[in-house]
């Protein structure tokens, strides 16, 4: 097996007030044991220092949680530890997420200095109504300067998250958002559909969505607002302008292997002798920071049947696919072993007949839940 890229997840848990749709490993909380934590996080890289196998770090990425609860000078002794017992490929994209009412200069400028080269802002919304409704902390003057502030402290690399289906949400207003969103000139915009999940405020009190017509609406204006203005569709919710893909996502759809560390963080690493692993670490804060209990919670092998299911779960999710040649490189298994599952999907119009390449057409990322459930039921 051919080892794929390696990137690096580091998971902050902690977060100023949980909003009622999200799902993440997010707690609120008063005092954040930043410093033990930092500590613990260093740990736990280097106990996962054996599954690196010789490759250097592609990206890493912050997420949360709230990232930029933490100061500068945490996030450069993580990237600092990284570089130093990982090492780092050439151009390393390092993202951190940040959220809009956490944002300040003299942290922006602190971030860039150690080392962070892309910022994630959690915007979500420029409507200040809809913004109240999603339990963010800011408005939308804070996102637009916070935006402003990050071009000031020296980033040219910025993503903005955009929600859309939001409850009440018109088509004319979603797509005022995404104007507003192009209008501060981002390099990358992730525009996705609220989706209600389990164990969320949301999913237990329920707000009266969009009907599925208007969110249809919603997207196809939407996608079209987003191409007119110079953002390529790579995925599924991913627009980005030329050569500013996300490379820690596109690593993850790509099937590439990452470390995750962190409380909750998951990782997956290929093995050319024990196939692919993925594993995940102790989801409690508190359990995490106990330095009598392991960082690890759980750790499962996916076998040869699962692999392709795991693969092109992923791979179908990029508007251009992947080189057929992933499949081999990236699981043990001879290409042949993809035959029953594609064949289907080509007679159907769903999946593009190249030889080369496994990609969706552009009816089959329609329906991609459609084509995914396909490699599901069969896995």
């Amino acid at each position: 097996m051919m080892l794929p890229p390696l990137s690096l997840y580091v998971h902050i848990p902690w977060c100023v007030r949980k909003c009622p749709y999200c799902d993440f490993n997010s707690h609120e909380a008063a005092q954040i044991p930043e410093d033990t934590y930092v500590d613990a996080l260093v740990a736990d890289l280097q106990e996962d220092l054996h599954l690196v196998q010789g490759r250097r770090l592609v990206s890493i990425f912050f997420g949360g949680g709230t990232p930029s609860l933490f100061r500068a000078s945490s996030i450069a002794r993580i990237i600092e530890e990284a570089e130093r017992r990982i090492g780092f490929a050439d151009r390393v994209e390092i993202t951190l997420e940040t959220n809009p009412g956490t944002a300040e200069y003299h942290n922006l400028f602190g971030y860039n200095t150690a080392g962070v080269n892309r910022i994630s802002f959690g915007v979500q919304s420029f409507n200040d109504l809809h913004l109240h409704a999603l339990g963010r902390i800011h408005n939308s003057g804070e996102a637009v300067q916070a935006i402003g502030q990050a071009r000031k402290a020296g980033f040219d690399n910025i993503n903005l998250d955009l929600m859309h289906g939001l409850p009440g949400q018109s088509v004319q207003e979603a797509m005022a958002d995404l104007t507003r969103a192009i209008d501060q000139q981002p390099e990358h915009i992730s525009w996705y559909q609220l989706t209600i999940e389990p164990n969320t405020v949301f999913y237990s009190r329920p707000p009266a969505l969009p009907e599925d017509e208007v969110l249809a609406d919603i997207q196809a204006a939407g996608q079209q607002l987003l191409e007119d203005a110079g953002f390529y569709q790579y995925e599924v919710s991913a627009y980005a302008r030329s050569d500013r893909r996300s490379e820690h996502n596109l690593n993850y759809w790509q099937f590439g292997d990452y470390l995750g560390i962190g409380a909750g963080a998951h990782g997956k690493i290929s093995n050319p002798n024990t196939g692919i692993t993925r594993y995940r670490k102790t989801r409690k804060p508190a359990d995490y920071l106990d330095s009598s209990k392991s960082f690890a919670a759980g750790r499962e092998i996916i076998n040869l049947k699962q692999q392709p299911v795991e693969f092109m779960m992923n791979a179908l999710r990029l508007v251009d696919g992947v080189p057929r040649s992933f499949f081999t490189e990236r699981t043990q298994l001879p290409d042949s072993a993809l035959d029953r599952y594609l064949s289907p999907l080509i007679v159907k119009g769903l999946l593009c007949a190249a030889p080369d390449r496994l990609q969706t057409s552009p009816l089959g990322m329609r329906f991609l839940n459609d084509v995914l459930a396909a490699f599901a039921d069969q896995g």
